[in-house]
């Protein structure tokens, strides 16, 4: 297939496809020829994490406080909000195949826009929990989805090149993100904080995405021209039905760890006000932890690539939540402020792994051909556990259980994956083609 986009890269390689990979242009290189359109999967994955769910949880104590709400209260509206953000993406998320890009970028903005200012006026469930809505499907769903399926669109034989430097935003926003967050809450109110925010989605984000995508019509229309060729192979291609999953045993001793990362995470993150208040820790402290934790996530995004070519997936899955285990242990014995440094720095190795590791794992398994299918099924189980979790853990807080015993809790069950996935390279056949 011909390359189908104005990637400055690509159409060297293809110039130069008879020398030798000293002519392939290195990093800098490639982000030279391609500043615009990775720095708009960049910037959109920094814009998601206003939506994303260690950084609404920081406002929870004002939203508990003011409003007279439990723990276990805020996490069921959370969860509502975010299951109806999956449902709505299920629609919502198909139509950037069909609008312009930069339409669809402006509605996922102005969601944002609506889901922060009518934050900073909550004063009803009812209220926040349209807000909760509002910034999970904006920023979760549909800014996190245009990052990454505009650089898997537009990029084809760079595209693994373009993923991983667009997915540097998220973890820039992880680390400066809890900070700001916590500084401005101290300094202007929460209330006031949502709505800067607002202002800083409307007056910086919209127009840096928008100068981003200059050009973008050009590179769409060679992108459909290409689609339009291919399209009649498309049509007889076959694809199987993601409930068959659900009896192949190979699935089902992998998914319990797959589904590992996005429960544990959300819900300790939804609630880590709570954990650090219990722990004597403050929130300036932790927001400091979550730059380890972002950090230690992208290095380790980075090598993650090189060791699943290494060594194999699934070789990989009974370990990669080995960190995240060791750090939950720590939690749940340490109330030192250097405990929630290690942490940190625990569940971002795993975090870090969990992408990499969870999308090879499944074309080794079955193949590549039913990867797009199978992918799918389980961002749809992910998001119900990420969902679950926070009502789930809320739930349990609200019933006086400590947040030791929910870390010691959530270790035995990470270890109880690692053990049931061993039985992985028994049941797996070889690596299909």
């Amino acid at each position: 297939m011909a390359e189908y986009c104005p990637d400055a890269f690509a159409r060297r390689k293809n110039r130069a496809s008879n020398k030798k990979t000293g002519d392939v242009l290195s990093y800098l290189g490639f982000v030279r020829a391609n500043a615009r359109l990775l720095a708009f999967g960049a910037t959109a994955a920094f814009a998601s994490c206003f939506g994303q769910t260690f950084f609404v949880s920081l406002f929870n104590p004002a939203l508990q406080a003011e409003l007279g709400l439990s723990s276990g209260r805020l996490g069921l509206l959370y969860s509502g909000a975010t299951l109806c953000s999956a449902l709505s993406l299920i629609w919502l998320g198909r139509k950037i195949d069909h609008w312009d890009l930069r339409l669809y970028t402006l509605l996922a903005c102005l969601l944002m826009i609506l889901g922060t200012g009518l934050m900073s006026l909550a004063g009803s469930t009812a209220v926040i929990a349209v807000a909760f809505y509002l910034l999970r499907i904006s920023g979760q769903g549909l800014l996190s989805h245009i990052s990454l399926t505009s650089m898997a669109r537009y990029f084809d034989q760079s595209r693994g090149r373009a993923i991983g430097l667009a997915s540097l935003g998220f973890p820039a926003g992880e680390a400066l993100l809890p900070i700001c967050a916590v500084s401005l809450i101290a300094a202007i109110g929460w209330r006031q904080s949502w709505q800067l925010i607002a202002l800083i989605v409307a007056l910086l984000m919209v127009p840096a995405l928008l100068w981003c995508l200059k050009g973008h019509a050009a590179r769409h229309a060679a992108f459909t021209a290409v689609q339009a060729t291919a399209q009649g192979t498309a049509r007889g291609a076959h694809r199987p039905a993601p409930g068959l999953l659900i009896s192949d045993r190979r699935f089902l001793l992998c998914l319990p760890t797959c589904m590992a990362s996005p429960f544990i995470i959300t819900g300790l993150f939804f609630h880590q006000a709570t954990i650090a208040a219990a722990k004597g820790w403050s929130l300036d402290w932790l927001a400091l932890c979550f730059v380890a934790f972002a950090v230690t996530q992208a290095l380790t995004t980075f090598q993650s690539g090189h060791l699943v070519d290494r060594f194999g997936a699934i070789r990989l899955v009974p370990v990669y939540l080995l960190p995240m285990a060791a750090a939950l242990i720590v939690l749940s014995f340490w109330r030192t402020p250097l405990a929630a440094l290690i942490y940190m720095i625990g569940i971002g190795v795993t975090s870090g792994f969990d992408t990499t590791i969870g999308t090879s794992v499944w074309a080794e398994l079955f193949g590549v051909q039913r990867l797009g299918s199978i992918r799918a099924t389980v961002s749809a189980l992910s998001v119900f556990a990420s969902a679950l979790s926070p009502v789930f853990f809320g739930e349990l807080i609200d019933r006086a259980v400590t947040a030791d015993a929910i870390a010691l809790g959530c270790m035995a069950y990470c270890l109880a994956c690692a053990l049931l996935s061993l039985r992985l390279r028994r049941t797996a056949l070889p690596q299909a083609a």
